[in-house]
């Protein structure tokens, strides 16, 4: 579904990613770590047309897509959810739900879309009418989440999902994730939480200062000891 081939990035002087390659298979979860600062945010932005990387490829169903603006790669079915949720606060959360189908993949299954956000959050349904900037953070990550599904995506790039969140509620955000994998979508996870990122993944990669240094299944590289001793903590 997604390749990406000696990828780089510069932010001014500094390169952000050197030459990152990886590989999203349809239906995989596919988990990035690393440390704060090892390029993972720039990497999903990349792909999200967010950034404009300086060389390599990036191949959506094998077309290169590198330099696309954002709403057009969102257009091809590929969204994200963003760190920090980015909801429109004085928006109500059926108004935010909305915005995410103005793309013209997603107006044709715009009800359909937005009623299995309802199923799928009902406290979202409860609180409709509501300003998004009111919400807790939990539910202000639902949104994020609904805002995103409402783009009829086939791809969901998740930064950070689970930051700020109470234990519970990241539970149900990494239960959210393994649910909509179930039901067809196809995921990259850029998540703090490495060892949940890891048990959740198909795949993973582990990115140190803009470069891929490790990869494997996502059982292989809870089981790597430097991944242990840099990220786990045993």
């Amino acid at each position: 579904m997604l390749a990406i081939r000696e990828l780089e990035l510069d932010y001014g002087g500094a390169r952000a990613l050197d030459g990152v390659s990886l590989d999203v298979a349809t239906g995989e979860i596919v988990a990035i770590v690393g440390a704060n600062g090892a390029g993972k945010t720039s990497l999903i932005r990349a792909i999200a047309g967010m950034a404009k990387a300086s060389a390599g490829r990036i191949l959506w169903h094998g077309r290169d897509i590198l330099g696309w603006p954002a709403h057009r790669v969102c257009d091809l079915g590929i969204g994200q959810v963003a760190e920090g949720r980015q909801v429109f606060p004085s928006l109500s959360v059926e108004e935010n739900l909305e915005m995410g189908a103005v793309i013209p993949r997603a107006r044709a299954a715009a009800h359909a879309n937005l009623t299995r956000v309802w199923a799928m959050f009902p406290r979202l349904a409860e609180r409709r009418r509501q300003d998004a900037g009111t919400l807790s953070g939990g539910e202000q990550q639902m949104l994020a989440i609904g805002r995103c599904l409402m783009g009829a995506p086939e791809l969901i790039l998740f930064d950070e999902p689970s930051l700020g969140l109470a234990p519970a509620l990241v539970r149900q955000v990494f239960d959210t994730i393994a649910a909509l994998n179930r039901d067809g979508l196809t995921v990259v996870l850029v998540e703090q939480n490495v060892a949940q990122s890891l048990v959740l993944a198909t795949r993973a990669y582990v990115l140190e200062t803009g470069r891929i240094v490790i990869s494997g299944t996502g059982r292989e590289l809870l089981g790597d000891d430097r991944v242990r001793r840099a990220y786990l903590g045993n």
